[in-house]
């Protein structure tokens, strides 16, 4: 059986502080402090020290103090104390939510007890607090933990959040059983960043615990890209005669910034009440907003007044765990048939002296008691740990000794050792706090009663996560679907940035289209992103980078597949020309095209045509430097042999004998064709080792030429030149000779085709110099192709028409023929010389015709 003694009437007035208001014996004495008022009178002539009266009865507060005298009589039932022989105390003063009020309680505390002020103190007057519960205001725990701190009284605070708590320097032997508001804010900020509701506003009040979260929650918003619309302080004093005008302009505030849908509060809940009904009537946008509730009010319905839940929108609350409430709500019903304590309570006895209240009724209902459990299953926590601290200390010592035990023995043991409760054990961090998370609740209602207590998720602050409780999976994305959007300006769309103007707020931003070449792939990017222009590019506002078209002349290209169809063809071409002119070689018509040097030409042919393909498909840097030096060393040994025959054509038909003299000792056909080969190979040696040809990549806006790089372009004209010089020289010498006999007319047919070559590569070389892209290569194969097919229709064709169509025109009796004919035609020319030069026609015939029977040989 309880055992409180009245030490006042049951009046609201705090008369002496030495008399606390619910106390019982004990071996250990644990002091408690709660506000079972909400506040004091205003006192606006003070004129001398002196006792302020509560006012307002705070259910909550008086719902705690009930709780702690629960858990030290649960303590003192356990078999661990049983065994000792050792008992629990408790000293309960009221604070009335007041820092002075509760720093008279505190000083209480700090020195013995005795019985003065006409109550009855039943513990023994000289046992010291051992520690101290309380105080659930962060503002009064900070102001009471300094006077503690001079004997190191150990503090548990079983609702005090503030950050600066946690600081050890300056509050040695201060704990807590409920978590850092730095773990609150942290959770807050990740449910807005979840929810994507980056434009929020802030009410919050001016004591330590409202401008701690306040510092504390602005800066983990600002680290998550969250921005504060606005934050309005309100007093800390429920009394304060500023507090009106400032609710006032929170409400003005609110009524000005209906973009901000979402509104996160640190108030007290009676301070929420009168913002609301200062809201209500005008229109303000009240029931659009999502109001996210810290631990001071998120589980307090009596914000709403007259209002419903509509009314003011939704509510998102952070609340602590709570425990196993069955053996509380046992032992709140059970009091009721004790009429002696209710009578000696002034706690119980102002309770019932409420309106609507009777000592019949019980002390509180099933409801009220899920309503008013704010912080029951932290007083409980707070007193099991100061039981396993004297436990640890007491197995160790005799504790029935007055002056045994100290108070910083038990501050010291309570950070040393983790206590149990309902079957989970709890420690304390280095911090003096314990973390458990919080629970998130949703407020709903349904048919007009309010449950503030809907549990919807958990969080976890070791991971900063959620986890949804189960059949509530998606109840916070609810929110969403009602479509509350809180932002300043809206998402800007991948392919746009955000550009923010000086002084604004990070969250307020124009969207701007990306530039060419730059893309953003996200929403809300800060800035775009570059696209690597050597193989990308992107229109003005895109996405993405596309990827440039990589183009050169292509295997798939029509053109490309008619001109290697036109080098294949010539290959074969080729062939069976080379095969026709060995099956012939000892005709006259294949030994008038040259003989052997036919068969060289027609190789060189062949290496031409296939220097051709080369001009096709990606270019690498090994196909750069074969088609050209291909094709230089295919032709130059082509036009030699063509300069050969020329040089052979002139030496039989030229009539000036000390030319043909001198023609005759220089004429070597293989040595010419050596000596004209080897200055070709010397230049396109040269030309390799010094700059050679290599692959390189044109980049342009949308695409990227895969092209050969000549390396020198004077190698490369170099190359051509030699070759045009070579052709120009066969050209002059068969030029000469073009009236030959018809069936040995191989100088009509050199003159043509170096005519063709000399024009198309004239043509070739300013089409060259002035064109770009990827047909580029097919001008030169071009080029190519219509010198290849002019030697072989010039030289070769009129050949093998003869050798297969003209059978009879192919022998040696045919020529000699001709050559007769043609040497009578000119006979006429050859008598008027001789008669210049004395000498008779039979002469001038008979040397003429041996010299063509010589060549025709």
């Amino acid at each position: 059986v309880i055992i409180l003694s009245l030490l006042e009437t049951g009046k609201a007035k705090v008369g002496d502080f030495k008399a606390a208001g619910a106390t019982a014996p004990g071996d250990i004495i644990i002091g408690g402090l709660f506000s079972i008022h909400e506040g004091v009178e205003d006192s606006p002539n003070i004129s001398a020290p002196h006792v302020s009266q509560c006012v307002r009865f705070n259910t909550d507060g008086f719902t705690q103090a009930l709780a702690m005298i629960h858990a030290v009589e649960s303590a003192n039932r356990s078999p661990v104390l049983t065994a000792l022989g050792i008992s629990l105390g408790y000293r309960i003063h009221d604070s009335c939510s007041d820092v002075t009020t509760a720093l008279r309680a505190s000083a209480d505390f700090t020195q013995p007890t005795t019985d003065c002020g006409g109550g009855v103190n039943t513990s023994n007057p000289s046992s010291p607090i051992m520690a101290v519960i309380g105080a659930s205001s962060s503002e009064i725990s900070i102001s009471v933990a300094r006077q503690f701190n001079l004997k190191l009284i150990p503090q548990i605070s079983y609702a005090s959040t503030a950050i600066i708590l946690s600081d050890k320097n300056r509050f040695p032997a201060f704990l807590r059983t409920v978590s850092s508001d730095l773990y609150q804010t942290r959770a807050m900020v990740q449910l807005l960043s979840d929810s994507k509701w980056t434009w929020v506003g802030m009410i919050t009040t001016d004591g330590d615990y409202g401008l701690s979260a306040l510092d504390s929650f602005v800066s983990q918003a600002t680290a998550s890209g969250i921005c504060v619309a606005f934050k309005e302080i309100l007093p800390n004093s429920l009394t304060s005669p500023d507090g009106e005008s400032a609710i006032s302009q929170a409400a003005a505030t609110l009524k000005l910034n209906p973009n901000v849908k979402v509104v996160v509060s640190f108030a007290k809940p009676t301070q929420m009440m009168y913002l609301y009904q200062k809201l209500r009537g005008a229109w303000s946008g009240l029931g659009e907003r999502v109001w996210v509730a810290s631990d001071s009010w998120s589980s307090s319905k009596e914000v709403l007044g007259e209002m419903d839940l509509p009314d003011i929108g939704n509510v998102v609350g952070f609340s602590f765990k709570r425990g196993n409430l069955a053996p509380f709500h046992h032992y709140l019903m059970n009091l009721i048939n004790i009429n002696d304590v209710i009578g000696n309570n002034s706690f119980l006895k102002e309770f019932y002296s409420l309106p609507n209240r009777s000592e019949n009724s019980g002390v509180l209902s099933p409801a009220e008691i899920l309503l008013h459990n704010s912080f029951v299953f932290n007083v409980e926590m707070a007193v099991s740990a100061i039981a396993h601290a004297v436990t640890d200390i007491c197995s160790k010592k005799d504790c029935k000794t007055p002056g045994t035990v100290q108070p910083w023995e038990v501050a010291t043991a309570q950070f040393l050792i983790c206590f149990e409760l309902e079957g989970k054990s709890y420690c304390f961090d280095k911090k003096g706090d314990i973390n458990l998370g919080y629970d998130v609740t949703l407020w709903r209602s349904v048919r007009g009663v309010i449950n503030v207590h809907d549990v919807v998720a958990e969080y976890h602050p070791l991971n900063n996560s959620f986890s949804y409780t189960s059949g509530h999976s998606k109840n916070l994305t609810d929110l969403r679907v009602r479509d509350v959007v809180s932002v300043c300006s809206p998402s800007c769309e991948p392919g746009k940035f955000k550009k923010t103007a000086e002084g604004q707020h990070t969250c307020c931003y124009e969207c701007i289209n990306c530039t060419e070449n730059h893309y953003s792939n996200n929403t809300d990017m800060d800035q775009c992103l570059s696209c690597d222009t050597k193989t990308e590019w992107s229109l003005e506002g895109s996405s993405g980078c596309t990827h440039k078209t990589l183009e050169f002349f292509s295997w798939q290209d029509g053109f490309a597949v008619v001109l290697l169809v036109l080098a294949a063809l010539g290959i074969v071409l080729v062939l069976l020309v080379g095969a026709l002119f060995l099956h012939h070689h000892q005709t006259p018509v294949v030994k008038a095209a040259g003989g052997p040097f036919s068969q060289l030409i027609l190789l060189s042919l062949v290496g031409s045509f296939v220097s051709a393909v080369f001009f096709v498909g990606h270019p690498s840097s090994l196909q750069c430097k074969v088609r050209q030096v291909l094709f230089g060393l295919s032709f130059t040994l082509c036009v030699s042999c063509i300069l050969v025959k020329s040089l052979k054509i002139l030496l039989a038909f030229q009539l000036n004998p000390d030319l043909k003299d001198v023609l005759r000792r220089l004429y070597q056909p293989y040595a010419i064709i050596c000596l004209c080969m080897a200055l070709q190979v010397l230049t396109c040696t040269l030309w390799l080792v010094l700059q050679s040809p290599q692959e390189k990549a044109t980049v342009f806006t949308t695409t990227v030429l895969a092209e050969c790089d000549e390396g020198s372009q004077v190698a490369f004209g170099v190359m051509l030149g030699y070759i045009a010089v070579l052709a120009l020289v066969c050209f002059s010498c068969a030029f000469k000779g073009r009236k030959l006999p018809q069936k040995y007319n191989e100088a009509r047919f050199i003159t043509f085709s170096m005519l063709l070559y000399l024009m198309s590569w004239v043509i070739f070389v300013p089409i060259y110099v002035t064109t770009s892209g990827k047909y580029l290569p097919a001008v030169e194969m071009v080029v190519i192709l219509i010198s290849n097919y002019g030697i072989l229709s010039c030289h070769f064709f009129p050949k093998c028409y003869i050798i297969l169509f003209k059978k009879d025109h192919n022998t040696k009796s045919a020529f000699l023929k001709n050559v007769y004919e043609y040497s009578r035609k000119v006979q006429c020319i050859k008598i008027k010389l001789n008669l210049l030069l004395i000498q008779s026609p039979c002469q001038i015939s008979k040397r003429l015709y041996g010299e063509s029977k010589h060549a025709i040989i």
